[in-house]
């Protein structure tokens, strides 16, 4: 295996091509990333007064085997000085409020689940969030705290998301255990054994809830663009959007505005739907479901305003459907809008105007948190099918599209958050999953069996 082609620069892309880059099988990676940047959805605004304001994902978790592994890359980045942790004793951490009744309500910390363990098993291979939970813990805390949570999250209807896809743990916790609780305390499941650097044994000895950098998420992607840059092995190319890819003799040809790249391997992190639109006429049945996956559209409104002006401190609130459809929550320096109720609140993504977001975000900090006057500076960002919906049967399509491609020989992985988890922690560990599967396909002398596992 010689060349291997990563489509997309965004977080997965660039994780895959660390993992690339560090085997002796591959001799060049080229990253092709169609925007004028790397990183994706880790964006930040970096002020000259030092003020920090993210228009992405804000703070990853520490927790799990995927949590552990990104902080091991962190480490190997040399990144370990610009971690800003904060423990579970933060007031961030432990101050997390929902806005219900026109009220913020402080979100309780643990939820009684005494008589969960006797609630029978549930006879589904999928189910929603919502259907589950409130089977299992009752109506009012999915019509609430649930609903919140995936709006927060997902930017999505929890009656329509999958439990197995969006929360594996509770849904292996009750098919492993019988339930919740017992899932909790026993385990629901293998984990991936991945041993702690230094910077992940200290996020347990000092208890993390979650971490952030100094200079905000977008120096991430950017000391991860300066390591392969660095490493002599990875072509990173901006601006490279790839208009369509056709199997060869070996591998594939890949074609762009300006010239045809050949490849061993393709290792794609675009979008499903970007993908699919690529793929060629051979490729239909995989194409349609590709497409298949939604996207949804979030606007984050950074708000900066003169003086102490938040009636409680904390972490942010969130916002149930029954409340307010369009703001999904207020972290308090941001409000996020729209998600699966965009397009019912603003209209299309293409026509609204900032102006309109702006208004809209305003007004929800004035309404929900008492503040009367105007911010003194704002920041209005619009990310366009940004957080795929996992709706319920999503395992079943991921499955296919992988067998599919096993079974067509094609020398091709799919990976990032179309797939396997949404979050920061999931696209970069399916990023090694991919390189791990391709890496052990090769050693075996058959460099075309590559396809990633569900992680």
């Amino acid at each position: 295996m010689t060349t291997v082609a990563v489509l997309g620069g965004g977080i997965g892309g660039l994780a895959a091509s660390y993992y690339l880059c560090k085997s002796p099988q591959v001799t060049k990676v080229i990253v092709l990333e169609s925007s004028s940047r790397f990183g994706g959805w880790l964006s930040s605004t970096r002020r000259s007064d030092g003020a920090v304001f993210e228009h992405g994902p804000r703070g990853i978790r520490p927790a799990g085997a995927v949590g552990r592994n990104t902080l091991n890359m962190v480490d190997d980045l040399g990144l370990g000085g610009e971690i800003l942790p904060v423990d579970y004793s933060h007031v961030a951490s432990k101050n997390r409020y929902v806005y219900v009744n026109k009220q913020l309500h402080r979100m309780p910390s643990g939820i009684s689940v005494a008589k969960e363990i006797l609630v029978r098993k549930g006879k589904e291979d999928d189910e929603s969030i919502h259907s589950f939970v409130s089977r299992r813990l009752g109506k009012e805390l999915a019509d609430i705290a649930v609903d919140s949570l995936c709006r927060g999250v997902f930017a999505g209807d929890c009656r329509k998301l999958s439990v197995r896809s969006c929360f594996p743990v509770l849904f292996n916790a009750e098919q492993r255990r019988g339930s919740l609780t017992l899932g909790m305390l026993l385990g629901s499941g293998p984990t991936p054994a991945l041993p702690p650097g230094p910077l992940a044994q200290r996020s347990q000895t000092e208890s993390w809830a979650q971490w952030s950098l100094r200079s905000g998420m977008q120096s991430f992607p950017e000391s991860l663009s300066a390591f392969l840059q660095q490493s002599g092995r990875v072509q990173l190319h901006r601006d490279a959007g790839v208009q369509h890819i056709t199997p060869a003799a070996s591998g594939w040809k890949i074609e762009l505005e300006d010239g045809v790249i050949s490849a061993d391997h393709i290792i794609s992190a675009m979008p499903a739907k970007a993908l699919a639109s690529i793929l060629p006429p051979s490729c239909q049945s995989l194409s349609q479901l590709l497409q298949d996956i939604s996207m949804v559209t979030v606007a984050v409104v950074n708000l900066e305003y003169e003086g102490s002006i938040l009636p409680v401190t904390g972490f942010g609130h969130l916002i149930p459907s029954s409340e307010n459809l369009g703001v999904l929550g207020v972290v308090y320096d941001s409000v996020m809008m729209g998600g699966a109720w965009f397009q019912e609140v603003f209209g299309s993504p293409e026509t609204v105007t900032d102006e309109c977001l702006l208004a809209r975000a305003t007004e929800a900090v004035r309404s929900q948190l008492g503040v009367t006057s105007a911010p003194c500076w704002s920041w209005v960002a619009l990310q366009k099918d940004c957080i795929p919906q996992y709706y319920m049967g999503h395992f079943r399509k991921v499955e296919s599209m992988r067998h599919l491609i096993k079974e067509n020989n094609l020398s091709l992985s799919l990976i990032g958050c179309s797939y396997d988890g949404v979050s920061v922690n999931d696209v970069i560990f399916s990023g090694r999953t991919a390189v791990e599967e391709l890496i052990g396909a090769g050693r075996h002398g058959n460099r075309t069996a590559s396809v990633a596992p569900q992680v």
